[in-house]
C-alpha cells in the first residue's frame, strides 16, 4: 500500500513538473509575441504618420493618389509579413509547450 502511494506521489510530482515547464514556455513565448506586436504597431504608426505628412505636402491629386497607393501597398506587404512571422511564433510556442507532454508520453510507453 505504501509503495502504491509513493508511486502515486511520484507520478503527481512528474505531472506537475511537466505542467510547470509547459506553462513557462507559453509565458515566455506570449511575452515575445506581445513585444513583437508592440514593435510592429509602433513601426506601423510611425510609417503611417510619415505617409500622412508626405500626403499633406503634395500639390496635385495625381501625386496624392500615387503616394496613397504606394503607402497602401507597402503597408499591406508589411502586414502580411508580420502576420506570417507572428503565426510562426505561435506555431513554435505550441510545439515547445507540448514537448514536455510528448516526452512524458514516450517515457510512459
Amino acid at each position: 500500500m505504501v509503495k502504491n502511494f509513493e508511486d502515486l506521489q511520484q507520478v503527481s510530482k512528474e505531472n506537475i513538473d511537466i505542467a510547470v515547464k509547459s506553462v513557462g514556455t507559453v509565458s515566455k513565448s506570449a511575452q515575445a509575441i506581445a513585444v513583437e506586436i508592440a514593435d510592429y504597431s509602433k513601426k506601423s504608426f510611425e510609417e503611417s504618420t510619415a505617409a500622412l505628412e508626405k500626403l499633406f505636402g503634395v500639390k496635385s491629386v495625381e501625386k496624392a493618389i500615387e503616394l496613397q497607393t504606394e503607402y497602401a501597398k507597402t503597408a499591406y506587404e508589411g502586414f502580411v509579413a508580420e502576420a506570417a512571422k507572428i503565426g510562426e511564433m505561435y506555431q513554435a510556442m505550441a510545439k515547445e509547450s507540448f514537448k514536455p507532454f510528448e516526452l512524458a508520453m514516450a517515457k510512459a510507453k
